[in-house]
């Protein structure tokens, strides 16, 4: 029988998502809570991989196995053997034409910068940082060229594996509340490090050092070598994979977020 499971994880402490030989990874620590419930191995197929660092609210994964099991057996027996920072917030089964990875239409990301003077206390970790003054109308005018398909080759790691970065963006917001500033992005399918990149350079043109006419350059040019540096993991969250109704999966719970308490 096949499964599907949404969880939540704190980027801190491992070595993001993909199982590695004698890592700590949350693929690696969610396979070994599995396995204590289920008797036997498991293996779980995610979503979207995250790198080392980077957060998310919404990850969802699928497995198959024929132990039988109570549904709250694989959310509260689950997470009785996962490592503090990594929840799983449901379980339910799901025909066999289901697949994490490619049953999503799209997927999102959020990413939050503290845009003030002092370096981050209590969220440190949770959020990006930035310390000069960013002027927020730039940053939106230069963050609506993005929206569409491009070649995204100015945006992405020089390992990604993706077979094509043409990628076609449908949602890319920048808004504020208080101290914090919160980037939103919706796209069928991201290149790897591809948000991170994308926050750098609108981070470069809301502090002034380039127009937003920088970006339509940046996806002529096509080369990674000509655009900001890559920003920080810190405040990057995967807030999950976007599926068609049918599937009948719990939507999408973060309004936290929002950085209210910033």
């Amino acid at each position: 029988m096949r499964f599907a499971l949404g969880l939540e994880y704190c980027g801190n402490g491992f070595y993001g998502w993909q199982s590695q030989a004698e890592r700590q990874t949350v693929q690696d620590a969610l396979q070994f809570a599995l396995a204590q419930i289920a008797g036997q191995a498991i293996g779980v197929i995610c979503a979207g991989r995250t790198d080392a660092g980077v957060h998310a609210t919404h990850q969802v994964v699928h497995f198959e196995t024929d132990v039988e099991r109570p549904l709250s057996a694989w959310v509260r027996g689950v997470n009785s053997h996962l490592p503090e920072g990594v929840a799983v917030r449901w379980a339910q089964p799901v025909s066999e034409e289901f697949h994490a990875r490619f049953s999503a239409r799209g997927r999102r990301y959020r990413y939050l910068l503290i845009n003030r003077a002092q370096r981050p206390g209590l969220w440190q970790g949770r959020v990006g940082w930035f310390h000069l003054p960013l002027d927020l109308a730039l940053m939106q005018a230069a963050a609506d060229k993005l929206i569409g398909e491009h070649d995204f080759s100015a945006f992405r790691a020089a390992n990604c594996q993706a077979k094509s970065p043409i990628k076609t963006l449908s949602r890319a917001d920048v808004r504020q509340r208080g101290n914090m500033i919160i980037f939103d992005f919706e796209a069928s399918a991201f290149l790897h490090h591809m948000v991170r990149n994308l926050v750098g350079t609108l981070v470069a043109i809301g502090k002034g050092a380039q127009s937003p006419e920088w970006v339509d350059e940046l996806l002529l040019a096509k080369d990674r070598k000509l655009a900001a540096p890559t920003f920080s993991p810190d405040g990057l969250y995967f807030r999950g994979p976007i599926y068609e109704p049918h599937w009948n999966l719990p939507a999408l719970d973060d309004d936290f977020l929002d950085g209210v308490l910033l």
